[in-house]
Protein backbone atom coordinates (compact mmCIF):
# COMPACT_ATOMS: atom_id res chain seq x y z
CA UNK A 1 0.00 0.00 0.00
CA UNK A 2 1.06 3.58 -0.91
CA UNK A 3 2.35 5.51 2.02
CA UNK A 4 0.74 8.62 0.29
CA UNK A 5 -2.96 7.12 -0.30
CA UNK A 6 -5.57 9.01 0.70
CA UNK A 7 -8.08 6.92 3.15
CA UNK A 8 -11.48 8.73 1.04
CA UNK A 9 -10.11 7.17 -1.96
CA UNK A 10 -11.25 3.99 -0.51
CA UNK A 11 -14.85 2.01 0.04
CA UNK A 12 -16.11 0.67 2.82
CA UNK A 13 -15.40 -2.36 1.76
CA UNK A 14 -11.57 -2.14 0.76
CA UNK A 15 -11.32 -0.10 4.52
CA UNK A 16 -12.74 -3.60 5.73
CA UNK A 17 -10.41 -5.66 4.24
CA UNK A 18 -7.51 -3.34 5.47
CA UNK A 19 -8.50 -3.85 8.86
CA UNK A 20 -9.77 -7.45 9.16
CA UNK A 21 -5.57 -7.57 7.29
CA UNK A 22 -4.29 -5.89 10.08
CA UNK A 23 -5.81 -8.54 12.68
CA UNK A 24 -8.28 -5.76 13.87
CA UNK A 25 -11.96 -6.65 15.27
CA UNK A 26 -15.08 -5.86 12.73
CA UNK A 27 -16.44 -3.16 15.25
CA UNK A 28 -13.28 -0.67 14.27
CA UNK A 29 -15.08 -0.53 10.61
CA UNK A 30 -17.75 1.44 12.27
CA UNK A 31 -15.71 3.34 14.73
CA UNK A 32 -13.57 4.56 11.17
CA UNK A 33 -16.24 5.25 9.03
CA UNK A 34 -18.28 7.05 11.41
CA UNK A 35 -15.28 8.91 12.30
CA UNK A 36 -14.23 10.33 8.70
CA UNK A 37 -17.81 10.92 8.01
CA UNK A 38 -19.90 11.24 11.33
CA UNK A 39 -17.44 12.86 13.51
CA UNK A 40 -15.49 14.57 10.18
CA UNK A 41 -12.21 13.80 11.52
CA UNK A 42 -9.48 14.42 9.62
CA UNK A 43 -6.25 13.33 11.57
CA UNK A 44 -5.45 9.73 12.43
CA UNK A 45 -4.77 11.20 16.36
CA UNK A 46 -8.33 12.16 16.45
CA UNK A 47 -9.24 8.75 16.54
CA UNK A 48 -8.89 8.03 20.01
CA UNK A 49 -11.27 5.38 20.83
CA UNK A 50 -8.43 3.06 18.67
CA UNK A 51 -5.27 1.69 20.56
CA UNK A 52 -2.45 4.02 20.32
CA UNK A 53 -0.97 1.48 18.31
CA UNK A 54 -3.74 1.45 15.26
CA UNK A 55 -3.92 5.30 15.81
CA UNK A 56 0.18 5.59 13.98
CA UNK A 57 -0.73 2.67 11.93
CA UNK A 58 -3.37 4.77 9.87
CA UNK A 59 -1.28 7.77 10.31
CA UNK A 60 1.55 5.57 8.50
CA UNK A 61 -0.43 3.85 6.17
CA UNK A 62 -2.97 7.03 4.54
CA UNK A 63 -3.08 10.32 4.58
CA UNK A 64 -6.26 12.48 5.33
CA UNK A 65 -6.51 15.58 3.29
CA UNK A 66 -5.01 15.67 -0.51
CA UNK A 67 -6.41 19.07 -0.97
CA UNK A 68 -5.53 22.39 0.58
CA UNK A 69 -6.90 25.63 1.09
CA UNK A 70 -4.68 28.35 -0.44
CA UNK A 71 -7.34 31.37 -1.03
CA UNK A 72 -10.61 32.30 0.07
CA UNK A 73 -13.37 34.92 -1.09
CA UNK A 74 -15.87 36.05 0.83
CA UNK A 75 -19.32 37.79 -0.57
CA UNK A 76 -22.75 38.59 0.08
CA UNK A 77 -22.31 39.54 3.79
CA UNK A 78 -21.24 36.32 4.11
CA UNK A 79 -23.30 34.10 2.35
CA UNK A 80 -20.98 33.28 -0.70
CA UNK A 81 -17.94 31.74 0.37
CA UNK A 82 -15.30 30.41 -2.46
CA UNK A 83 -12.44 28.62 -1.53
CA UNK A 84 -9.18 27.62 -3.94
CA UNK A 85 -7.75 24.01 -3.21
CA UNK A 86 -4.63 22.94 -4.85
CA UNK A 87 -4.09 19.03 -4.68
CA UNK A 88 -0.39 18.12 -4.53
CA UNK A 89 0.50 18.84 -7.82
CA UNK A 90 -0.65 22.28 -6.95
CA UNK A 91 -3.29 21.90 -9.54
CA UNK A 92 -6.16 24.35 -8.74
CA UNK A 93 -9.52 22.85 -7.69
CA UNK A 94 -12.96 25.11 -6.37
CA UNK A 95 -15.55 25.22 -4.34
CA UNK A 96 -18.47 27.95 -3.46
CA UNK A 97 -21.06 27.71 -0.42
CA UNK A 98 -24.21 29.53 -1.19
CA UNK A 99 -26.22 30.05 1.91
CA UNK A 100 -29.83 31.36 2.05
CA UNK A 101 -32.21 31.09 4.84
CA UNK A 102 -33.25 27.45 4.69
CA UNK A 103 -30.46 26.06 2.30
CA UNK A 104 -26.87 26.01 2.63
CA UNK A 105 -26.27 25.10 -1.09
CA UNK A 106 -22.31 23.78 -2.10
CA UNK A 107 -21.27 23.74 -5.58
CA UNK A 108 -18.45 20.93 -6.16
CA UNK A 109 -15.91 20.31 -8.81
CA UNK A 110 -14.64 17.25 -10.31
CA UNK A 111 -12.02 18.38 -12.12
CA UNK A 112 -9.11 20.51 -12.20
CA UNK A 113 -9.70 22.85 -15.22
CA UNK A 114 -12.04 21.23 -18.36
CA UNK A 115 -11.46 20.24 -21.48
CA UNK A 116 -15.25 20.86 -22.97
CA UNK A 117 -13.43 24.64 -23.89
CA UNK A 118 -17.33 26.57 -23.38
CA UNK A 119 -16.45 30.28 -24.52
CA UNK A 120 -18.11 31.67 -21.95
CA UNK A 121 -16.24 29.42 -18.99
CA UNK A 122 -13.33 30.82 -16.92
CA UNK A 123 -12.96 26.49 -16.11
CA UNK A 124 -12.82 26.45 -20.24
CA UNK A 125 -10.63 29.00 -20.63
CA UNK A 126 -8.09 27.33 -18.21
CA UNK A 127 -7.90 23.81 -20.30
CA UNK A 128 -7.97 20.85 -18.97
CA UNK A 129 -5.18 19.58 -16.22
CA UNK A 130 -6.69 16.41 -14.08
CA UNK A 131 -9.24 14.21 -12.56
CA UNK A 132 -9.77 14.64 -8.75
CA UNK A 133 -10.07 11.61 -7.35
CA UNK A 134 -13.55 10.12 -5.12
CA UNK A 135 -12.26 11.22 -2.21
CA UNK A 136 -10.77 14.57 -3.30
CA UNK A 137 -14.30 14.99 -4.11
CA UNK A 138 -15.49 14.16 -1.07
CA UNK A 139 -12.93 16.35 0.51
CA UNK A 140 -14.57 19.67 -0.90
CA UNK A 141 -17.89 18.39 1.09
CA UNK A 142 -16.39 17.61 4.60
CA UNK A 143 -14.22 20.43 4.21
CA UNK A 144 -17.39 22.51 4.32
CA UNK A 145 -19.36 20.06 6.26
CA UNK A 146 -16.78 21.10 9.13
CA UNK A 147 -16.82 24.64 8.88
CA UNK A 148 -21.04 24.87 8.62
CA UNK A 149 -20.84 22.15 11.75
CA UNK A 150 -19.16 24.97 13.74
CA UNK A 151 -22.08 27.30 12.93
CA UNK A 152 -24.17 24.49 14.47
CA UNK A 153 -25.47 24.27 10.89
CA UNK A 154 -25.46 21.81 7.67
CA UNK A 155 -25.14 21.37 4.26
CA UNK A 156 -28.41 21.35 2.49
CA UNK A 157 -27.85 20.60 -1.21
CA UNK A 158 -25.00 19.70 -3.15
CA UNK A 159 -24.15 20.27 -6.43
CA UNK A 160 -21.65 18.98 -9.13
CA UNK A 161 -21.35 21.92 -11.00
CA UNK A 162 -18.01 23.63 -10.27
CA UNK A 163 -14.95 22.88 -12.12
CA UNK A 164 -14.87 19.73 -14.85
CA UNK A 165 -17.31 18.17 -16.67
CA UNK A 166 -18.75 15.49 -14.26
CA UNK A 167 -19.09 12.76 -16.55
CA UNK A 168 -16.01 13.24 -18.13
CA UNK A 169 -15.11 12.01 -14.41
CA UNK A 170 -18.18 9.45 -14.43
CA UNK A 171 -17.17 6.47 -12.00
CA UNK A 172 -15.06 8.70 -9.33
CA UNK A 173 -18.29 11.14 -9.12
CA UNK A 174 -20.77 8.00 -8.70
CA UNK A 175 -18.61 6.58 -6.02
CA UNK A 176 -17.70 9.81 -4.37
CA UNK A 177 -21.40 10.38 -4.39
CA UNK A 178 -22.15 6.82 -2.74
CA UNK A 179 -20.04 7.20 -0.14
CA UNK A 180 -21.42 10.36 1.05
CA UNK A 181 -25.15 9.04 0.72
CA UNK A 182 -24.44 5.85 3.16
CA UNK A 183 -26.43 6.25 5.57
CA UNK A 184 -24.05 4.73 8.25
CA UNK A 185 -21.95 7.63 7.67
CA UNK A 186 -22.32 11.22 6.45
CA UNK A 187 -25.97 10.06 5.19
CA UNK A 188 -26.60 12.83 2.28
CA UNK A 189 -29.51 11.59 0.57
CA UNK A 190 -29.29 11.19 -3.32
CA UNK A 191 -32.07 13.78 -3.79
CA UNK A 192 -29.86 16.41 -2.51
CA UNK A 193 -27.45 15.69 -5.02
CA UNK A 194 -27.31 17.33 -8.90
CA UNK A 195 -25.10 16.53 -11.46
CA UNK A 196 -24.36 19.02 -13.89
CA UNK A 197 -22.65 18.09 -17.95
CA UNK A 198 -22.62 19.86 -21.18
CA UNK A 199 -24.30 17.10 -22.64
CA UNK A 200 -22.17 14.32 -23.33
CA UNK A 201 -24.79 11.74 -24.54
CA UNK A 202 -23.64 8.81 -24.14
CA UNK A 203 -22.84 9.14 -19.99
CA UNK A 204 -26.50 10.85 -19.66
CA UNK A 205 -27.78 7.22 -21.23
CA UNK A 206 -25.48 5.58 -19.00
CA UNK A 207 -26.63 7.36 -15.73
CA UNK A 208 -30.14 7.51 -16.88
CA UNK A 209 -29.91 3.14 -16.92
CA UNK A 210 -28.47 3.34 -13.02
CA UNK A 211 -31.97 4.97 -12.13
CA UNK A 212 -30.49 6.70 -9.49
CA UNK A 213 -32.37 9.44 -7.36
CA UNK A 214 -29.58 11.87 -8.27
CA UNK A 215 -30.78 15.20 -9.87
CA UNK A 216 -29.56 15.77 -13.53
CA UNK A 217 -29.04 19.70 -15.01
CA UNK A 218 -27.96 19.82 -18.54
CA UNK A 219 -26.00 23.13 -19.61
CA UNK A 220 -27.94 23.99 -22.93
CA UNK A 221 -27.47 27.93 -23.09
CA UNK A 222 -29.03 27.87 -26.93
CA UNK A 223 -31.54 25.82 -28.73
CA UNK A 224 -30.39 25.98 -32.38
CA UNK A 225 -27.28 24.16 -33.15
CA UNK A 226 -25.53 26.74 -35.04
CA UNK A 227 -25.51 29.03 -31.85
CA UNK A 228 -24.66 26.09 -29.39
CA UNK A 229 -21.37 24.82 -31.18
CA UNK A 230 -20.31 28.31 -30.77
CA UNK A 231 -20.82 28.41 -27.01
CA UNK A 232 -19.92 25.03 -26.51
CA UNK A 233 -17.75 23.09 -28.69
CA UNK A 234 -19.45 19.56 -27.55
CA UNK A 235 -22.42 20.03 -29.63
CA UNK A 236 -20.53 19.73 -32.58
CA UNK A 237 -20.10 15.65 -31.28
CA UNK A 238 -23.43 16.00 -29.62
CA UNK A 239 -25.86 17.68 -31.37
CA UNK A 240 -29.45 18.72 -30.10
CA UNK A 241 -31.61 16.81 -31.65
CA UNK A 242 -28.83 13.83 -30.37
CA UNK A 243 -29.41 15.55 -26.77
CA UNK A 244 -32.98 16.00 -26.63
CA UNK A 245 -33.46 12.81 -27.31
CA UNK A 246 -31.81 11.25 -24.08
CA UNK A 247 -32.94 13.94 -21.92
CA UNK A 248 -36.34 12.48 -23.01
CA UNK A 249 -35.12 9.21 -22.03
CA UNK A 250 -34.00 10.01 -18.92
CA UNK A 251 -37.13 11.49 -17.87
CA UNK A 252 -39.04 9.02 -19.29
CA UNK A 253 -36.89 6.08 -17.56
CA UNK A 254 -36.18 7.72 -14.47
CA UNK A 255 -39.53 9.61 -14.15
CA UNK A 256 -37.39 12.92 -12.82
CA UNK A 257 -37.74 16.00 -13.54
CA UNK A 258 -34.52 17.39 -15.82
CA UNK A 259 -33.01 21.12 -15.46
CA UNK A 260 -31.34 22.69 -18.01
CA UNK A 261 -29.02 25.47 -17.42
CA UNK A 262 -29.22 28.79 -19.66
CA UNK A 263 -26.12 31.26 -18.96
CA UNK A 264 -28.22 34.30 -20.39
CA UNK A 265 -25.20 36.76 -22.57
CA UNK A 266 -26.56 39.77 -23.65
CA UNK A 267 -27.62 39.63 -27.27
CA UNK A 268 -26.25 36.41 -27.73
CA UNK A 269 -28.74 33.97 -26.35
CA UNK A 270 -31.39 36.16 -24.53
CA UNK A 271 -33.21 37.30 -27.95
CA UNK A 272 -37.17 36.45 -27.69
CA UNK A 273 -36.64 34.61 -30.85
CA UNK A 274 -33.95 31.90 -28.30
CA UNK A 275 -36.42 32.07 -25.97
CA UNK A 276 -39.58 30.50 -28.66
CA UNK A 277 -36.58 28.15 -30.15
CA UNK A 278 -36.05 26.70 -26.16
CA UNK A 279 -39.80 26.47 -25.80
CA UNK A 280 -40.37 24.70 -28.55
CA UNK A 281 -37.41 22.62 -28.54
CA UNK A 282 -38.69 20.98 -24.73
CA UNK A 283 -42.60 21.34 -25.31
CA UNK A 284 -43.92 18.32 -23.30
CA UNK A 285 -40.85 17.48 -21.13
CA UNK A 286 -41.04 17.56 -17.65
CA UNK A 287 -38.16 19.61 -16.81
CA UNK A 288 -37.13 23.15 -15.31
CA UNK A 289 -34.95 26.14 -16.94
CA UNK A 290 -32.63 28.04 -14.76
CA UNK A 291 -32.27 31.34 -15.92
CA UNK A 292 -28.52 32.58 -15.07
CA UNK A 293 -27.08 36.09 -16.14
CA UNK A 294 -23.76 35.89 -17.13
CA UNK A 295 -21.02 36.09 -14.91
CA UNK A 296 -18.43 37.96 -16.65
CA UNK A 297 -14.80 36.29 -17.33
CA UNK A 298 -11.68 37.90 -18.26
CA UNK A 299 -11.20 35.78 -21.63
CA UNK A 300 -14.61 36.48 -22.80
CA UNK A 301 -16.32 39.77 -23.96
CA UNK A 302 -19.63 38.65 -23.17
CA UNK A 303 -21.85 41.05 -20.92
CA UNK A 304 -25.06 40.08 -18.81
CA UNK A 305 -28.38 41.26 -20.14
CA UNK A 306 -30.17 44.04 -18.30
CA UNK A 307 -32.97 43.37 -16.30
CA UNK A 308 -35.43 44.07 -18.53
CA UNK A 309 -34.15 41.32 -21.19
CA UNK A 310 -34.17 38.81 -18.93
CA UNK A 311 -37.83 39.28 -18.01
CA UNK A 312 -39.15 39.41 -21.56
CA UNK A 313 -36.73 35.86 -22.48
CA UNK A 314 -38.77 34.48 -19.01
CA UNK A 315 -42.16 35.77 -20.06
CA UNK A 316 -41.61 34.11 -23.27
CA UNK A 317 -40.85 30.77 -21.55
CA UNK A 318 -44.24 31.40 -18.97
CA UNK A 319 -46.26 31.93 -21.88
CA UNK A 320 -45.67 28.32 -22.91
CA UNK A 321 -46.13 27.17 -19.43
CA UNK A 322 -42.32 26.17 -19.17
CA UNK A 323 -41.46 26.20 -15.76
CA UNK A 324 -38.40 28.82 -15.41
CA UNK A 325 -36.59 30.72 -12.60
CA UNK A 326 -34.20 33.11 -12.68
CA UNK A 327 -31.30 32.43 -10.23
CA UNK A 328 -29.49 35.76 -9.42
CA UNK A 329 -25.91 36.22 -9.50
CA UNK A 330 -23.98 35.30 -6.42
CA UNK A 331 -20.08 36.33 -5.49
CA UNK A 332 -19.72 38.13 -8.61
CA UNK A 333 -17.04 40.44 -6.64
CA UNK A 334 -14.98 37.40 -5.89
CA UNK A 335 -15.12 35.09 -8.81
CA UNK A 336 -17.38 32.95 -8.28
CA UNK A 337 -18.35 31.70 -11.47
CA UNK A 338 -16.48 28.80 -12.33
CA UNK A 339 -13.07 28.71 -12.50
CA UNK A 340 -12.39 32.49 -12.06
CA UNK A 341 -10.89 32.36 -8.54
CA UNK A 342 -8.42 29.71 -9.71
CA UNK A 343 -7.49 31.64 -13.13
CA UNK A 344 -6.71 34.69 -10.95
CA UNK A 345 -4.40 33.16 -8.80
CA UNK A 346 -2.72 31.36 -11.75
CA UNK A 347 -2.09 35.02 -13.69
CA UNK A 348 -0.90 36.30 -10.29
CA UNK A 349 1.50 33.07 -9.77
CA UNK A 350 3.06 33.91 -13.79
Amino acid sequence: MNQSTLILDYSKEDLSDILEEWGEPSYRLTQLWQGLYHNLWNQANQFTSFPKGLRQKLGEHFIFQSIEPVGESISDQGLTRKVLFHTSPANPIEAVLMQSKDRNTLCISSQSGCGMGCVFCATGQMGFLSNLTSGQIIEQVLYFARLLRREGKALTNIVVMGMGEPFHNFDQTLQAIDRLNDPSGFNFGERRFTISTVGIVPMIRKFTALKRQINLAISLHAADDDLRSKLLPINRKYPLDMLLEACREYVKQTRRRISFEWVLIQEVNDTPEQAQKLAKLIKGLLCHVNLIPLNPTQGYQGKPPTKQRIQQFKAVLEQHQIPCTVRQPRGISIQAGCGQLAAVHQGQSR
